[in-house]
């Protein structure tokens, strides 16, 4: 069982910056594709962003393409989401999560189904 722990989120300003981090406890996350969510007030949760074991294969929602960046560092146990140019519609609870599936090679998923551990949860806000 893998323990996870979100951190820096918070108030800013459109255009601005910020990264996302999400340290693990209890197992390695090597051993798990990863995956980050959002849920803003009323809306379901949603996929911003997915990750293989490896880190070599990383899926981006269209809304966050070309402005958010997904990576791992599994020597310190930690993922990240780097957000730039950030949007008042990106305002929402961030969610890491780790895949349990045993399934090698290039695999994660876009499917929050398929996410058995989840952390707690940092807001971001961007105001206009």
């Amino acid at each position: 069982q893998v323990h996870l722990v979100e951190s820096g989120g918070g108030l800013v300003h459109t255009g601005d910056s910020l990264r996302l981090s999400c340290a693990a406890s209890g197992r390695t996350i090597s051993h798990y594709p990863m995956g980050w969510f959002r849920q803003a007030p009323g809306k379901e949760r949603e996929i911003v962003a997915a990750i293989s074991r490896s880190g070599s294969y990383a899926y981006y929602d269209d809304s966050v393409k070309g402005r958010f960046t997904f990576s791992r560092d599994n020597a310190k146990n930690t993922v990240y989401l780097q957000m730039n140019s950030l949007k008042p519609e990106d305002s929402a609870v961030y969610y890491c999560a780790a895949d349990n599936s045993t399934r090698g090679g290039n695999y994660y998923s876009r499917s929050s189904l398929s996410y058995e551990y989840w952390g707690q949860g940092t807001q971001v806000t961007v105001s206009s």
